[in-house]
């Protein structure tokens, strides 16, 4: 009997301490804390260009394309990297190129059967430092849907070998985002990196034109690659 009576405490003592852990699983149970879900920033960032009750609005909402678009295009560039990337090109060829690179990403935007009206955002309205804000109040004075915003840089570098040409290799890297003019949301970005090996042609005078012909070989591979994002993007986004 009293093995039983002994039993039965132990049983109730052990009962006893599981419940008082269960009751304090929370380490500030004792110090009246609230464990209160955080649905908003509790920083004061006197830089941000958003308040916080844009951005519930804007994290909790959607928006959705017009069926047809006015697209404007821009393109970004840095004069470091002009200097650097391109420092093989005469003026001449280096805006004649930029051009061609420009024509290749209206061709890609004219291919989407939503695309109604395209331009280009000239230089006069855009600042040296563009921000966003300025890009889009330049693609409204275009009456332009969304804007196209995208650069392009890389590298490029020459391995010698011994009694044979070099091998030459070009990075490019393209950016390109989407903006949506009336609610200045991004829909769409993408970051394209490919790269390109070749040795001068026989037709080249020199490693310059090689160097030319093999940087831009790197970045076409690049448009074209983000040419068929875009095409499918334009096509789920209806």
């Amino acid at each position: 009997m009293k093995k039983i009576t002994l039993i039965i405490a132990i049983a109730f003592l052990i009962a006893s301490c599981g419940s008082s852990r269960i009751g304090q699983s929370s380490p500030y149970a004792d110090s009246g804390y609230n464990d209160s879900l955080i649905t908003q920033s509790l920083f004061n960032d006197k830089a941000s260009t958003i308040n916080e009750e844009g951005i519930q609005k804007i994290l909790d909402g959607s928006f959705k394309l017009p069926t047809q678009l006015r697209v404007a295009i821009v393109k970004l560039e840095n004069s470091q990297v002009r200097r650097n990337y391109w420092s093989y090109w005469s003026d001449e060829e280096y805006l004649k190129t930029q051009q061609s690179y420009l024509d290749l990403f209206a061709e890609r935007f004219r291919q989407s059967s939503r695309v109604i009206k395209l331009s280009t955002i000239p230089d006069l309205l855009i600042s040296k430092t563009p921000s966003f804000t300025n890009i889009r109040e330049a693609a409204v004075r275009m009456q332009a849907d969304i804007v196209v915003v995208y650069s392009i840089s890389g590298d490029i570098y020459s391995k010698y070998k011994f009694l044979s040409k070099p091998d030459i290799k070009a990075f490019a890297t393209t950016q390109l985002i989407i903006l949506d003019v009336r609610t200045g949301l991004v829909p769409f970005s993408t970051i394209v990196t490919k790269d390109f090996l070749a040795q001068k042609g026989k037709e080249e005078i020199n490693n310059t034109e090689a160097r030319n012909r093999i940087q831009n070989e790197a970045v076409l591979m690049t448009i074209n690659e983000i040419g068929q994002q875009v095409t499918e993007f334009l096509k789920i986004s209806k």
